[in-house]
């Protein structure tokens, strides 16, 4: 009650705020495609006579303020498309908002066009964030003939993927459950499925996707490493379209359009989206590739669906509401995986016609609950359950932006667990938090600073992170910046991934313990019961040649406290929690070079890992020294209808505990008539004293595709892509299954054909 209060209490006071009308005139807007009304990010918007401009955002939108009263020539450019001017008219104090549509354009805009991206990498600090959009994602080599997020997350410098099976996703020294990963602002607790090459994001739907792999500032919290934000677009506004793919892998379908068609140009819309997919691995491996795993195949299944609803008024104010359901599961002999997830929520934008300050907000839900049945063990499930409701507040001036707002989260988590001793580890607990941030950004010259500081409340565990940030980018030139990072963070979120199960599929989430955990090592109680981080980051940008960019980034991430399940408990009165500390330290390099044609890619990771428990200082099983990314595509054709990819991934060998010896182990379910000198026990296993000492072989792989596009009407065309994933079948270990010595690779050489149809 006293968090929903507080959070009243602060939307009356931003209203009041915004009511304020602005001391300058405003020219903003938006810009969008003439035929699809899709926004058109990155584009340049300037102001003749004024030496103003700026770029518009992911989401098509634009402000320039401290305009003089005058008339301008305004101009708007993107490549692709042809130039847009309008002569406007400002007055003091006025706000003018302009949508305006490009139309496509056979030619060449030439010097004309200026980089909206290079123009945002001078203004904007942008450190150790990558924003992926949906030509990049396509521009990789489709592993079963369709491009996927998933594919090209593990092509980003400082990103880890332990593989194509059951594999999960760790970020420059951070755990899974220490990235939060959210669509739309729900927060996903697993977004990728059993069988690596998919999530569950639909490519044809994404707008953007950030990813932050450290020193992020505090518009984002709850997470101790990084970040993943995706975001979906809004449907077609003007005509009914759609998609539909199938290849042995999955068959989706995408269907968009509009419930109340956009008349005008500054007229109101609704439009909906509707997309899903469904896996067909489990069925077509048994035909296709039936020497893969033997007798098991290729045991995937799951299913997407993804719905949404967007209102969009003349003035860029918007609401979308929208929901998900996804499901997965997967049966090998030794083990038998499920889980399921689904959500839904609204977030909306308010652009008011007598202030510069825009209003945005979203209240979500999501929840996902998983289990597992492995043959040496008993079954363990967890589920958990929760929401976000957030407000937010945009201020921009011609050289400020000041954004600060509220979030309110509460998640229930459900876990069941018996350890080997058959001690039992159960936990149903309701957790709130409560979060105030501010950022501002200024620029100076050839120096942007970027302040920031997040206040935290835990209320469930009574306990406070007041954690500031900062960020700071220096133009050294017009082609080389100078960029650097640092800020504090905490969550109360934690996972019981355990380094020794034969197949790391299951995670079960907890919250923090209401118990008194203790340092490591120690009986000395922690100061609190959250797992806390110190990021710092520095590097540069250099802008090699007009289609060239090279960047460099190191990293230092501090794990002050980590928070462990204490999966070997021997006596029932022991804790149920562990801390640990941790280091991940680096550099991260990539060099993209993208022509008329040609697109290339290299990125190269250099990484180090550690934890202590307090007993031993060791490596976490995702501890991977080298990794190495190469991406090429090139396409061919007068029209461009031919594509050609590659990608090759080489990585060094995670480590493992070796195995010491065996034992014999008797359940003794015949009592003391138990024939321990004759009778077959199990067979346990004794590891070495020394965690993770041991290293697997190097990992490497080469995907190739040959993509023809086929043009069939205005709005129709149809893509065959022929594609093969581990080309010269490297068999890369998957696990060792040391009850039975038997060893399993990752998927080998897997040739596929897909057909894409839009319309």
């Amino acid at each position: 009650m006293r968090s929903f209060l507080f959070f009243l209490l602060f939307s009356c006071l931003s209203i009041l705020v915004v009511a304020q009308k602005s001391a300058s005139g405003v020219v903003r807007g938006s810009v969008f495609d003439k035929e699809t009304a899709q926004p058109l990010s990155f584009a340049t918007v300037k102001l003749a006579g004024a030496a103003i401009g700026s770029s518009t955002d992911i989401n098509g939108f634009f402000s320039i303020s401290s305009v003089p009263p005058g008339t301008y020539e305004m101009s708007v450019t993107y490549l692709g498309y042809s130039e847009f001017t309008k002569s406007i008219t400002i007055k003091k104090d006025e706000i003018l908002f302009e949508n305006i549509y490009l139309e496509e354009s056979g030619g060449q805009l030439g010097e004309v066009v200026i980089s909206g991206k290079k123009e945002q990498a001078r203004n904007e600090v942008q450190i150790s964030k990558l924003t992926v959009t949906p030509k990049q994602i396509r521009s990789l080599p489709s592993a079963g003939g369709q491009a996927d997020i998933a594919q090209y997350l593990t092509v980003l410098p400082g990103v880890i993927f332990t593989g194509d099976q059951g594999g999960q996703l760790y970020i420059r020294g951070g755990s899974p459950v220490q990235n939060r990963i959210m669509l739309d602002g729900m927060t996903l607790y697993n977004p990728f499925h059993s069988i690596g090459f998919f999530s569950v994001f639909e490519t044809e739907l994404i707008r953007s996707a950030d990813v932050l792999t450290g020193g992020f500032n505090a518009d984002y919290g709850g997470r101790i490493s990084a970040i993943v934000d995706v975001k979906t677009r809004e449907g077609n506004r003007k005509h009914l379209s759609g998609m539909a793919s199938v290849s042995p892998f999955q068959a989706k379908l995408l269907l968009e359009g509009p419930i109340v068609p956009l008349k005008e140009e500054n007229g109101p819309s609704v439009s909906f989206v509707l997309t899903g997919k469904q896996a067909l691995i489990s069925q077509t491996s048994k035909r296709l590739y039936n020497y893969v795993n033997d007798s098991v195949g290729i045991p995937f299944d799951y299913q997407d669906i993804y719905g949404k609803i967007s209102l969009l008024s003349g003035n860029g104010s918007k609401l979308n509401v929208f929901g998900f359901n996804y499901t997965d599961g997967v049966d090998y002999p030794i083990t038998d995986f499920s889980w399921n997830s689904g959500g839904g929520g609204m977030d909306f934008t308010l652009v008011p016609s007598n202030s510069n300050t825009i209003v945005g907000g979203s209240i979500t839900f999501s929840k996902y609950f998983s289990k597992i049945e492995e043959a040496d063990r008993k079954p363990r499930s967890s589920g958990i359950s929760g929401f976000t409701a957030g407000l937010n507040f945009s201020n921009f001036d011609r050289n400020d932006e000041l954004k600060y707002g509220l979030e309110l989260t509460g998640f229930r988590t459900e876990f069941n667990f018996i350890n080997f001793r058959d001690i039992p580890t159960e936990q149903l607990e309701n957790t709130t938090e409560i979060a105030f941030y501010i950022r501002w950004k200024r620029k100076l010259g050839p120096l942007v600073i970027e302040p920031g500081f997040r206040f935290q409340y835990y209320q469930s565990l009574n306990d406070i992170s007041p954690e500031p940030r900062l960020g700071l980018k220096y133009n050294i030139t017009d082609y080389i910046r100078f960029k650097a990072a640092a800020g504090l963070y905490s969550q109360n979120l934690l996972s019981t991934v355990n380094e020794r199960d034969i197949v790391n599929l299951f995670v079960g989430f907890l919250s923090g313990p209401e118990e008194t955990v203790y340092q490591p090592g120690t009986k000395i109680p922690t100061k609190n019961r959250l797992q806390t981080s110190i990021h710092g980051v520095g590097g540069f940008e250099f802008d090699i040649a007009k289609n060239i960019d090279l960047n460099v980034e190191g990293y230092y991430k501090k794990f002050n406290q980590l928070l462990v399940l204490n999966r070997n408990k021997i006596l029932p009165q022991d804790p149920n929690f562990v801390v640990e500390t941790g280091d991940a330290y680096g550099i991260d390099l990539t060099v993209k070079a993208e022509g008329k044609r040609a697109y290339m890619w290299l990125a190269y990771s250099l990484g180090f890992v550690t934890r202590d428990d307090g007993t031993q200082v060791y490596p976490p099983v995702f501890d991977r020294r080298h990794n190495l990314n190469l991406v090429a595509t090139y396409m061919m054709g007068k029209q461009k209808e031919w594509e050609l990819g590659a990608r090759w991934n080489m990585g060094s060998g995670f480590p493992f505990t070796l195995t010491q010896g065996y034992y014999t182990v008797f359940n003794f379910d015949q009592g003391i008539g138990t024939d321990i000198y004759g009778g077959n026990g199990d067979l346990g296993i004794i590891y070495a004293s020394e965690r993770n000492t041991g290293r697997l072989p190097y990992y490497h792989r080469l995907d190739i595709s040959l993509k023809r596009t086929f043009e069939f009407a205005k709005r129709g065309k149809a893509e065959i892509t022929a594609s093969c994933t581990n080309v010269y079948d490297r068999p890369n270990i998957f696990y060792y299954d040391r009850v039975r010595a038997l060893r399993v690779n990752q998927l080998p050489i897997l040739p596929s054909l897909s057909m894409t149809v839009q319309f």
